[in-house]
């Protein structure tokens, strides 16, 4: 399988590459990115090594078209819908990493990106509607039949694992979800940033982006797709100064305030009883980033307060990875009939 990867030279492409390097299944037949095009991989990336040592092409969906089987778009918002639809139109199919695909209006993701918007004028909600919501733990029948995969974001994925149980069997109100949620600085992209220089994030934590962030509304879709209702919920990203690495911490309320800690545990378990990837943990045993550094693990606890009716659930990612990159694999893996989880036994380098 002759595999694209556009946008190669990003945190998103880098891990592409370091994942399907040696992978058996795949062939990497396409490294794209404008900016470094005509540059040999090696020589940027020593850390990485390819065997035969491929330069990097400028981005074309000719090109892509008649090297690949499948495309890779780690590319900024916006730029993927440029490439996808010629992509398609040649038999080649996209897996893309931005959030062009992930609404299931082009309207919607006009107002949420309303930047981008204004760049790329396009004209593709048919494609929108198409595009499968690649959450594999939730989507995979629906994934495994797509040709266009809307990879989620980083937040939505820390987020809507541990919400989707809850959330499909009634368990909690769909009223006063709170998301409190922290972020590595590679969140931010390799494209230099005031706002990520050490000396102006280094020992601090700050908050971005209250109430209108642009995840909010992609959680929310999600979760009331899932729920049946209209869910409103409210979403607070920080920033923290680490590397990778991306902690949520979420709020709701039982509608069974008789439930117990053990309850909750136990129906969280067994939801996600068949993958691998996701481990619940013991009740009062919780979550730390490091425990998923460099892996596509997800680890969730969670705890009831019986004074209120009240839940409180964690989950840790590497932002990088079940973030992004990973979450690609799984999905790439699942439109090829192989074991969603193939090819990412990473390990943890602790500490």
């Amino acid at each position: 399988m002759n595999v694209a990867i556009v946008g190669a030279t990003g945190y998103g492409g880098m891990q592409a590459v370091n994942l399907l390097n040696n992978n058996k299944k795949y062939n990497i037949s396409y490294l794209g990115g404008n900016k470094t095009c005509g540059s040999k991989w090696n020589d940027i990336f020593p850390f990485i090594n390819i065997k035969s040592d491929p330069y990097i092409e400028k981005i074309s969906a000719d090109n892509i078209s008649y090297k690949s089987d499948i495309a890779l778009l780690c590319l900024p918002n916006g730029i993927s819908s440029t490439l996808t639809r010629k992509l398609l139109d040649s038999g080649v199919k996209v897996i893309d990493l931005s959030a062009d695909y992930r609404y299931r209006s082009l309207d919607k993701w006009k107002k949420i990106y309303s930047k981008e918007a204004a760049i790329y004028k396009r004209n593709d909600d048919d494609l929108c509607k198409e595009a499968v919501y690649g959450l594999p733990e939730i989507n995979k029948e629906a994934i495994s039949k797509g040709r266009l995969i809307a990879c989620p974001g980083c937040y939505p994925t820390s987020a809507l694992i541990p919400l989707v149980p809850y959330l499909s069997q009634g368990i909690i109100e769909n009223e006063g979800i709170v998301i409190d949620s922290k972020s590595g600085t590679s969140g931010g992209g390799r494209e230099p940033n005031q706002k990520l220089l050490l000396s102006e994030c280094g020992e601090g934590l700050s908050a971005y982006g209250l109430i209108n962030h642009r995840h909010t509304s992609e959680i929310e879709q999600i979760a009331s797709l899932i729920s049946g209702n209209n869910i409103e919920l409210l979403f607070t990203p920080h920033l923290v100064p680490i590397s990778r690495g991306m902690h949520s911490t979420i709020y709701g309320r039982l509608r069974d305030p008789g439930l117990t800690s053990d309850d909750c545990r136990i129906l969280l378990d067994n939801f996600y009883r068949n993958f691998k990837n996701i481990n619940v943990l013991p009740v009062d045993t919780f979550p730390s980033t490091k425990w998923v550094k460099n892996t596509n693990q997800i680890f969730l606890s969670v705890k009831v307060d019986n004074r209120n009716g009240k839940i409180i659930i964690l989950s840790v990612i590497d932002n990088l990875l079940k973030g992004q990159t990973g979450q690609a694999i799984q999905n790439l893996n699942i439109m090829n009939g192989f074991s969603m989880d193939d090819g990412l036994d990473l390990i943890n380098n602790f500490p």
